[in-house]
């Protein structure tokens, strides 16, 4: 046999291979053939691994608030934004710019566009309840945040807010330790279409009635003036009531745009260490008045454990769980050794 084999070794290799060669070979050409396969399915491999580990888009939570342009509206937005995504939810973020036909319209257009969930700051508690209605009859779960709906006749799935009685309370009490032993006579920068200014409020004047009942330095709320919750209409406000009680010692204002508005007026009067202010929210500009010896106090809000809130609640709700009437979450009286303190502040 090994005479007929060639004497060229190459040839003689290729035409009589040895048998481990042989082996060699073919493993190389599996392990060629298996990349090859590989590297053909890797593609629509990976992306179907992807589809399948993706999770769909939940649905669109439509969010209608008072008003974007304060800034404690817009931290609840963009929070609500930021959590639903999160979750895989879309959020469509609107603002009802204080007009309740206009936020009536959106709630139309959620309805129609079959969102998941509304959420809603009630421009006005009142006059919102049919459209509210319209929504229940959709079968689309409707929150409140910040300002409540406790009308008869809708269903609200759970309302997040301030605990903004409380508030009042705190608010209150800082306006008792700012005038002292002295007491005397304050006013009131209210926004009474909004339930939530209603409650702080009514918080404000049970600890200033009980405060004058066991006798204490009196204390009298002398107006109650609307603000509209801005900085221009508390501006003309504490205006109007530095000219009909040049006595004043203390304005209580529902809000930090209408404390900063009374600012203003109390600045142009010449009043600023007659007059003292509290204020509500904590938002940076108002923590930087306080700072600054321009505002006492304030009860501060967290807008953003609010926005957190109503996301959680919502796929709560979304899973079949029966959920509180509300939630509330307690304010922090806020002076101006906090602010101090305060690293986020100039």
């Amino acid at each position: 046999m090994n005479s007929l084999k060639p004497a060229n070794s190459r040839l003689s290799i290729l035409l009589y291979p040895h048998p481990i060669l042989v082996k060699k070979h073919s493993l190389a050409k599996t392990l060629c053939l298996a990349a090859v396969l590989l590297t053909g399915c890797d593609k629509p491999a990976e992306k179907a691994s992807t589809q399948s580990n993706a999770t769909p888009n939940q649905g669109t939570i439509g969010v209608s608030l008072l008003t974007l342009d304060n800034p404690f509206f817009k931290t609840i937005g963009d929070t609500i934004t930021a959590e639903g995504l999160k979750h895989h939810y879309t959020t469509v973020l609107v603002s009802g710019d204080k007009d309740v036909a206009k936020q009536s319209n959106q709630i139309k257009d959620f309805i129609v566009k079959k969102v998941s969930a509304i959420v809603l700051s009630p421009c006005d508690s009142k006059s919102i309840v049919p459209v509210i209605q319209e929504a229940n009859a959709a079968g689309i779960p409707v929150f409140t945040v910040d300002i409540p709906c406790n009308e008869p006749g809708v269903k609200i799935a759970t309302q997040i807010a301030t605990d903004n009685f409380g508030g009042g309370k705190e608010a209150a009490l800082a306006m008792i330790e700012a005038l002292g032993e002295a007491g005397g006579k304050v006013a009131v920068l209210h926004f009474k279409q909004v339930e939530s200014c209603q409650l702080r409020v009514r918080g404000f004047t049970e600890v200033i009635n009980a405060h004058n009942a066991a006798g204490k330095p009196r204390i009298e709320v002398v107006a109650e003036l609307e603000s509209g919750g801005a900085k221009d209409a508390g501006f003309k406000a504490a205006e109007d009531i530095l000219q009909s009680h040049a006595d004043l010692r203390g304005i209580f204002a529902i809000n930090d745009p209408a404390a900063l508005g009374a600012r203003a007026a109390i600045e142009k009067a010449g009043k600023t260490k007659q007059v003292v202010i509290v204020g509500f929210d904590g938002q940076p500009e108002g923590k930087q008045a306080i700072k600054e010896g321009k505002i006492y106090a304030d009860p501060i809000q967290f807008p953003d454990k609010m926005g957190v809130q109503i996301v959680d609640a919502i796929l709560r709700h979304s899973k079949g769980e029966t959920l509180p009437p509300q939630f509330l979450i307690p304010t922090s009286l806020y002076r101006k050794a906090d602010a101090e303190k305060d690293s986020s502040l100039k």
